[in-house]
């Protein structure tokens, strides 16, 4: 997956907010008063957090400290080289922990006997550590894609290895952006598609059989308690499908059928939705959950 330097960023005003949004929604999911399950909070918790790791280290460090900072210790061929291998992780991160959520939300409600084997609070510990050290490992060969720039004075400016003609190098790259995000798109897309047709087909049965039981005039209180969970699921996958919907695209195209250059338009385009989806979870919280919403306004009551 291509982490290059644009122009095209988002305003730093708006990356503070989004800063602190993120922080005060950590704080909040970490008290554990939002009505959601300990499994689930630890998913939600660790997401925020990958998520403001995105904003910092490839938007605030990345793209506008290229922008504002030319010349810099960021610049730095060492610093350059490890900047390459956090940024790739941190996204990396964020987007197979947006997987293990939704894996963990299917299982919860299409398989009942892997529920209280899998969807628990220290299975969830270990599948999010598994992912953040897989995710470092994994892109520690992009430390070698760049070299020192000696055209550019005595200061050890980075720049990019002519990697191209390398078989190897190439198949890496090529397959680091099949693993994120083509992946976890068509996971999430499919994971989604069988929680929906389950749903379908458990409320047909369970409206069926309370009609005839208690003639249609009561609730279903495990079918609303299961629709707002299932809210909060669609909000966060389906933000994610969205948003990455054109990164994705552009990888089709661009590097799978036309091999096109990848700076275009479209490749703008994609990284910043890319980034966007990283400073979008706080609304959909607010949006989808009345308990998280109280907490934030108990939060700013008493600041």
């Amino acid at each position: 997956m291509s982490y290059k330097t644009s122009h095209k960023v988002p305003n730093s005003t708006l990356n503070g907010l989004s800063n602190e949004a993120n922080l005060m929604t950590i704080v909040v999911l970490s008290r554990g008063n939002c009505g959601i399950s300990r499994c689930t909070g630890r998913y939600l918790v660790s997401m925020t957090v990958a998520d403001l790791l995105v904003i910092i280290f490839c938007v605030i460090l990345n793209h506008l400290g290229s922008l504002h900072l030319p010349i810099s210790f960021l610049k730095h061929y060492h610093v350059c080289s490890l900047n390459s291998i956090t940024n790739a992780a941190v996204v990396d991160s964020s987007v197979w922990l947006t997987v293990a959520f939704t894996l963990d939300r299917f299982i919860a409600v299409c398989c009942p006997k892997w529920k209280v084997r899998y969807c628990t609070e220290r299975t969830a510990a270990w599948v999010i550590l598994t992912i953040c050290t897989v995710s470092y490992l994994r892109n520690i060969p992009r430390y070698f894609t760049y070299e020192p720039d000696p055209t550019r004075g005595p200061f050890p400016l980075c720049r990019l290895r002519n990697l191209c003609t390398k078989t190897p190098w190439a198949a890496y790259l090529w397959s680091a952006t099949i693993f994120t995000p083509l992946i976890p798109y068509v996971s999430i897309l499919l994971l989604n598609v069988l929680t929906v047709r389950h749903i379908l087909v458990v409320s047909r049965v369970r409206k069926t059989f309370r009609s005839q039981g208690h003639n249609g005039k009561d609730g279903d209180p495990e079918m609303e308690s299961r629709r707002r969970s299932i809210i909060l699921l669609f909000a966060i996958s389906g933000n994610f499908i969205v948003l990455w919907m054109t990164r994705v695209v552009d990888f089709v195209f661009q590097e799978m059928l036309l091999n096109l250059s990848s700076m275009s338009i479209v490749t703008h385009v994609g990284e910043m939705l890319m980034y966007l989806s990283s400073c979008t979870n706080t609304c959909i919280y607010t949006l989808t959950q009345a308990k998280f919403r109280g907490e934030i306004l108990d939060s700013i009551s008493n600041s």
